[in-house]
């Protein structure tokens, strides 16, 4: 009989100990911690499904090849054949392409499309494999789900334009099961639609819990890399939005991606928050809709009103202020709108979307001690276009141009931006990557940028720059302030 030891481990940070607690010791969480317990059946005990041979047996046999030490000098540095996933946008975002062998985990909140990215991706990437068929693979690709019936993921593959004859799907929750039809079919993509919903029959726990997901995770890692076949795993959130489960599931596997977005609009974003083959600060664009999902290549004028600078529809408003912040390697311009009104309530309301509130007490601050407009008595709205996210600090200077414009109803041109961080002492300080924000802001037809004095001159062809060290500089080249 396997021997078998209790622990308890702690399903928010990963704590374990070998008595229970109420609250974490750790993080503090209540109910979080929970019973683990760590048994592993002896070899040949597994029962494997039809045509598959025992886990165990198998990894021992890879070890035994790849587990001899070699000199650093004589490992060959040849160049691993990405597999593409159809999307330009979700190559990027994996550095390229999907690694053989690999282990990816989506996470992401209920309802915000992960399941259909990797169905979508599964049918691209079914119709570039056919007709492939040599020994290192079948040129299939197998879906496995235990959240829906065959049936279920066959009508949302037909909305979405996914069914492709080589595309397997499969409907169970049973571990052994998943890890047989792996090995059975040996496809060129496997996708686990979602890890919380397998289950394996040798370890006790509930479906979702620490010892279960542990599990899994670990048996379709070393299926994975003992069949060099990359695997998808699609991963919960908790309410706070961290990844369900216990923290070394995102230790295990190769790759963690965040898909994430605003419920009430259609634009996705996908981000790598771990990556072992390539950078982890991208970020790709993608549009929800009843047909699917679709790449956003160009996500620049999502975030503008009015069609952006070079519209003939677009004239200046005021209470708005463009400028640029940077996403990974992508530059994103956000239009940022401000309200001013008289406040009737003993404190002023401060209501924002997209920016972050914290900053909008000490930029009101600024404003009053270094310009003289006086905003501390008015109810203050700030908010971006379509979902836009404008916190970092390189926003400070559009947004206090946008209050100040709403303040003294002066409208900023529509091909004028700013960029800038603000100080408390009035000061404009540059953000990182000026450069890149500025070659956006010319290629999208904007004329002037406002910005703070550089270290190293910059000249962009067709946009006119206008250095302000302080705050009301930037607001008289703003034409906002005299």
């Amino acid at each position: 009989m396997a021997k078998s030891t209790v622990q308890y481990v702690c399903s928010e940070c990963g704590w374990n100990g070998s008595k229970w607690y109420g609250k974490c010791p750790e993080c503090g969480q209540w109910g979080t911690v929970e019973e683990f317990h760590e048994a592993r059946p002896v070899a040949g005990s597994k029962t494997a499904a039809p045509g598959r041979t025992s886990r165990t047996q198998s990894i021992v046999v890879s070890d035994s090849s790849r587990s001899a030490a070699k000199p650093i000098t004589e490992i060959g540095t040849e160049t691993v054949e990405r597999l593409s996933t159809g999307f330009s946008e979700f190559d990027r975002v994996l550095g390229g392409g999907v690694v053989p062998g690999s282990v990816t985990l989506i996470a992401g909140e209920p309802g915000i499309g992960k399941s259909t990215l990797l169905l979508q991706t599964a049918g691209n990437v079914a119709r570039s494999e056919a007709g492939i068929s040599d020994s290192a693979g079948s040129g299939t690709v197998l879906y496995i789900s235990g959240e829906e019936s065959q049936a279920q993921v066959r009508l949302r593959a037909s909305r979405i334009n996914a069914v492709e004859p080589n595309l397997l799907l499969a409907s169970t929750t049973d571990l052994s099961t998943v890890l047989g039809l792996i090995e059975q079919t040996k496809p060129a993509l496997a996708i686990v639609d979602s890890a919380q919903t397998i289950v394996s029959q040798e370890v006790d726990g509930i479906s979702g819990g620490s010892t279960q997901v542990r599990e899994v995770a670990s048996a379709l890692i070393d299926t994975a890399k003992t069949l060099d076949i990359p695997v998808f795993l699609v991963g919960h959130v908790t309410k706070d939005g961290s990844i369900a489960g216990p923290r070394t599931l995102e230790h295990l596997v190769d790759v963690v991606c965040q898909f994430e977005g605003d419920s009430e609009t259609a634009l996705r974003m996908l981000r790598a928050i771990k990556n072992r083959f390539g950078p982890t600060d991208e970020v790709g664009c993608f549009d929800m809709s009843g047909e699917g999902i679709e790449e956003v290549t160009n996500p620049s004028g999502l975030f503008l009103s009015g069609g952006g600078p070079s519209s003939a529809e677009s004239s200046p408003v005021e209470g708005t202020c463009v400028t640029f912040t940077l996403d990974g390697h992508r530059s994103l311009p956000i239009e940022v709108q401000a309200l001013v009104t008289k406040s009737v309530l003993p404190t002023p309301r401060r209501a924002v979307n997209g920016v972050d509130p914290s900053r909008i007490a000490m930029l009101t601050a600024v404003l009053y001690r270094h310009s003289k407009l006086n905003l501390l008595a008015n109810d203050l709205y700030v908010s971006t276009i379509a979902g836009g996210q404008a916190r970092e600090p390189g926003s400070d200077l559009a947004i206090v141009s946008a209050l100040a414009s709403a303040a003294t109803a002066k409208p900023i041109a529509r091909t004028t931006c700013a960029i800038g961080e603000i100080s408390l002492t009035g000061q404009v300080r540059p953000a990182p990557r000026m450069e890149y924000r500025l070659r956006e802001a010319a290629r999208l037809g904007f004329t002037t940028a406002v910005i703070p004095p550089l270290r190293k001159p910059v000249h962009i062809e067709g946009l006119r720059l206008i250095e302000a060290g302080t705050l009301t500089d930037a607001l008289e080249a703003l034409g906002i302030k005299k």
